[in-house]
């Protein structure tokens, strides 16, 4: 990633990501109320207008009393993209600065998270002669197959890549062989949308991953009491839904919408949906490993006060 040169008094861009259930938004939530601090939504299932129980969306009340950019900006019939979201984060930081606040990036969307601290690289358009042509690979080899194919051509790549990831394997392989260059080049040579601006980053990594784990249960149960199933419900009954649309690919979401379908009981509904937060846990911490970017701090073992005291001293700098 090439970053450019900018001005050294520019304010600050904050950003706080971490494993969903690590408390990423408690943490926010003290930090905003501490200092003048405006928070930007790093997450793409809170876009979506409707989603609020399962995807454990402020209130609004909360967000009346404190700031948030990036939540419920679109219908859940809509798609949204990681290009959209930097167009979007970029002018909600600049709206921010403008009125002498600094932006508090927060959320777990990784792919989100890296389009905006690196960029978005300029890949090949899909090929679907090529693409279907790794299925039909995919299919009599196994993933794994071509994901060592991938390690011959583009090894960076493949080591951030499960070989199981049917899709990433696929787009990475296809823009290898699409563009004759690794497509961890392509993505090494583009600009941070945030060049220029001062860009502290914190991320929140549990120690223990069994209380996380406990954690994550606990969560789902609360959301259920909530009514969770009731909220999956009339988004199934709105009649422009299906279980293809990106919002209800969600996790929880999904798994719920298959009750709704007769696919599974709700008890293994719940079994389910616990199961793929804990996955989802799993895939963030793995990514944020692997992008080596942000400063880690345990949640379990580190006071959140020590940290905005840590901070509000460092926007003290900037005369905040």
């Amino acid at each position: 990633m090439r970053v450019a040169g900018g001005a050294a008094s520019r304010l600050p861009v904050l950003v706080l990501s971490g494993p969903t259930g690590a408390g990423k938004t408690d943490w926010a939530i003290a930090l905003a109320r501490a200092a003048p601090v405006e928070i930007v939504s790093v997450d793409s299932a809170l876009v979506y207008r409707g989603l609020d129980i399962g995807t454990a969306k402020p209130p609004a009340a909360l967000r009346a009393a404190i700031p948030h950019h990036l939540v419920d900006i679109c219908e859940p019939t809509d798609s949204y993209s990681a290009g959209r979201f930097v167009a979007d984060a970029r002018a909600a930081i600049e709206a921010i600065h403008a009125r002498q606040h600094v932006p508090l990036l927060v959320g777990g969307t990784m792919l989100y998270l890296r389009a905006l601290l690196r960029g978005l690289a300029k890949l090949p358009q899909a090929a679907p002669e090529l693409r279907a042509e790794l299925d039909a690979r995919a299919r009599l080899e196994g993933w794994p197959a071509l994901h060592a194919q991938l390690a011959g051509l583009d090894p960076v790549a493949a080591a951030r890549i499960a070989p199981a990831d049917s899709q990433r394997i696929q787009r990475a392989l296809e823009v290898c062989l699409s563009a004759g260059r690794p497509i961890s080049e392509l993505q090494r040579a583009t600009v941070s949308p945030l060049a220029g601006w001062p860009v502290h980053h914190w991320v929140l990594v549990p120690g223990d991953r069994g209380v996380l784990h406990e954690r994550l249960a606990r969560r789902f149960e609360g959301m259920m009491a909530a009514g969770f199933l009731e909220e999956v419900r009339a988004l199934r009954n709105r009649g422009d839904l299906t279980a293809r649309h990106p919002a209800m690919r969600a996790v929880g979401y999904r798994q719920l919408w298959g009750h709704l379908d007769g696919e599974y009981d709700l008890e293994d509904a719940l079994r389910r949906g616990v199961a793929a937060t804990r996955q989802l846990a799993k895939r963030q911490l793995t990514w944020m490993r692997s992008e080596k970017s942000g400063e880690p701090l345990d949640p379990q073992q580190t006071d959140p006060l020590s940290w905005i005291r840590d901070t509000c001293a460092r926007l003290a700098a900037f005369g905040l």
